[in-house]
């Protein structure tokens, strides 16, 4: 805090700032291992998408084939 003193004809007004600053400081952890064998395709998302796993191409993917309203409505299971 601080105090700002004026005199003035025998008067003492007193003004505090009472301007309050914060400061966050952080440092990065360290980083985990890549993960392996987990390789994704998400170029075709949509909205709603569900991730699945295309043993075909050997990649987990999310696009407009799988999504929550296919689930919903006849979806396989």
């Amino acid at each position: 805090m601080t105090a700002v003193n004026v005199t003035t004809s025998g008067k003492t007004t007193v003004v505090e700032n009472t301007t309050t600053n914060t400061v966050s400081i952080t440092t990065a952890g360290p980083q985990g291992p890549a993960a392996a064998g987990f390789v994704f395709n998400g170029d075709a998302k949509v909205d709603d998408s569900i991730v699945y796993y295309d043993s075909a191409a050997g990649e987990f993917k999310a696009d407009n084939t799988t999504t929550k309203l296919s689930l919903v409505e006849g979806g396989n299971f």
